[in-house]
């Protein structure tokens, strides 16, 4: 029996690689920039007065993903936000391997087309390193949350990390995966 691989995963292998490696003139194909891990983060604020909805947080997070979530915790104290040092405040999860190519496939092709007045994501999310960062108000996107057990509608930060050099390479590589760019 064959191994499985994701279907992106292996569009990237025959398609979206061999095309950076002309476009960019690679001379090695180890050069070709891939993904190497995606970070989904949820930050809440209002976990402070209630720690119930870190929870339900959390379990949103892992249903999304797949991989359960880790919570977050402040790293410095804030008189003004009432924060203490160590206080849980978000949550997290890193996907790697399999998981980041399921994820990813999942978000382009179901979760990001059900986004109300979508028009694409903005081609100007990109750090100066070909990493792109994309914020999502709404979770409800992704067909794993059941909407009627939702509690309080919450958005997500989703950083996307390559290992790209520059944002020319990191927008082709994205963009050859199928990431609606606005134009």
């Amino acid at each position: 029996m064959a191994e499985y691989v994701p279907r992106l995963l292996a569009e990237y292998r025959n398609k979206v690689a061999p095309a950076l490696q002309e476009r960019f003139a690679y001379g090695n194909p180890m050069e070709v920039p891939t993904l190497a891990k995606i970070s989904v983060n949820a930050g809440l604020g209002e976990a402070i007065q209630n720690a119930k909805l870190l929870e339900s947080a959390a379990a949103e997070l892992t249903a999304i993903t797949g991989q359960k979530a880790v919570i977050t915790r402040a790293r410095k104290s804030i008189a003004n936000f009432r924060l203490r040092e160590g206080m849980s405040i978000g949550c997290m999860v890193t996907l790697r391997r399999y998981l980041m190519w399921e994820f990813l496939d999942r978000m382009l092709s179901i979760a990001l087309p059900r986004v109300r007045d979508f028009r694409g994501v903005s081609p100007r999310a990109f750090d100066g390193r070909g990493n792109y960062t994309l914020g999502i108000r709404e979770q409800i996107i992704f067909p794993e949350i059941e909407y009627d057990k939702v509690e309080q509608v919450r958005g997500l930060n989703i950083t996307i990390v390559t290992t790209a050099k520059t944002d020319d390479e990191g927008r082709e590589l994205l963009s050859g995966l199928g990431m609606p760019f606005r134009s």
